[in-house]
């Protein structure tokens, strides 16, 4: 079952050159530069004619949803709400029968977005469900829907269905604006991105020592700080939220534009934190977040893309990555921080399968 692997979360982990292929698979034609999601094929004049479009979810799959939600306003063009299953059904959000909602969820299976899903349905908005897991409840009771064949994941924190609801949606985005002449260079930089996508994920997987000896400084910290902006906030959350769930860690995720707001108060020599820093439209504005931190004794570890020069140089302990298209980028951005939460739960010795006081599908409100 696990292979070579101690625990089912590092197999995950390594599985995702693999999954995010297995996502793609008959969809995306690299040559003709065409995708297609079957589910959705039939349904998408009705899609396109909407008004806004809404996605629904809870934990990792929502942080899917944030990764991929700036994405889609380019793409589209329509105003896109992205929700928390469980607040969303607590404001009795207004729902049209022009709106198209989206209900991610690895089991097809969670409480509060299967509750969301009828609440939706009964206000006659179109249902879209994206899940792992064919037959399930929200498979079942969507009107269409994207499987994104992440296949099988037994460790409780989630890690390669997180990557496959990012591309699925990604995808989704691309069939969207197929018919926009003013997006075809976008359109073509991104599929190409999506096909480099499987090597530069190997790439990542090898800074795995590296990554386990900063593991070895952090894990006797009580928190850890996880920074950045733009399409790496999702990586951010997502990020703390493994932290949190595997090493019991106090972890928050900050949007590096808010830090004076705040959050700026509590850096110091002392705090551990990890800082986004790619060469995308925002590099310049999370360079003075990072001098912000940096000025009142943070030593962050920076993780940036390859060949940064002016980073490598700053004395900070930095891991470099593979420089992919910016809308892609969280893809490789988040695998560190899955690594590094399996790290310091290893070196805690707790279980990393099997998180205390969580289940891998959340059936109760």
């Amino acid at each position: 079952m696990k292979g070579n692997f101690n625990t089912f979360m590092q197999k995950e982990i390594y599985e995702q050159p693999e999954s995010v292929v297995n996502t793609m698979r008959g969809r995306v034609n690299f040559d003709a530069q065409t995708v297609v999601l079957g589910g959705l094929k039939e349904y998408m004049p009705e899609i396109r004619r909407c008004r806004r479009l809404i996605f629904i979810a809870c934990g990792t799959s929502y942080h899917s949803t944030v990764a991929t939600r700036q994405l889609m306003e380019e793409l589209t063009e329509l105003p896109v709400m992205v929700e928390l299953a469980s607040d969303f059904l607590d404001r009795q959000t207004p729902v049209f029968r022009d709106d198209v909602c989206f209900f991610v969820s690895q089991s097809g299976e969670t409480a509060d977005t299967l509750l969301a899903l009828r609440f939706c349905k009964r206000r006659g908005a179109l249902i879209v469900g994206v899940t792992n897991t064919v037959g399930s409840s929200i498979s079942r009771e969507s009107h269409c829907g994207v499987h994104i064949n992440a296949g099988p994941e037994i460790g409780v924190a989630s890690t390669k269905a997180y990557t496959s609801q990012f591309i699925a949606l990604v995808m989704f985005g691309l069939m969207m604006c197929e018919d926009s002449i003013s997006k075809i260079q976008r359109r073509t930089e991104i599929i190409m991105g999506l096909k480099k996508l499987p090597s530069h994920i190997r790439e990542v997987l090898k800074l795995d020592d590296k990554i386990r000896s900063l593991a070895q400084e952090l894990y006797q910290q009580k928190s850890l700080l996880v920074m950045g902006r733009g399409y790496n906030y999702a990586t951010c959350l997502e990020g703390a939220l493994k932290v949190k769930e595997l090493t019991y860690m106090h972890s928050e995720g900050i949007l590096a534009g808010e830090l004076k707001h705040g959050p700026l108060a509590m850096v110091d020599k002392s705090m551990p934190i990890v800082m986004f820093v790619m060469n995308d439209e925002l590099k310049q504005k999370t360079m003075n977040a990072l001098s912000q931190v940096t000025t009142r004794g943070g030593r962050p570890i920076i993780i940036c893309n390859e060949g940064d020069e002016e980073l490598l140089n700053s004395g900070l302990r930095v891991i470099e990555i593979p420089q992919a298209v910016d809308a892609l980028q969280g893809i490789l951005t988040v695998i560190p921080m899955q690594l590094l939460s399996f790290h310091i739960a290893v070196l805690k010795g707790f279980d990393v399968d099997c998180p205390r006081n969580l289940a891998k599908s959340v059936t109760v409100e």
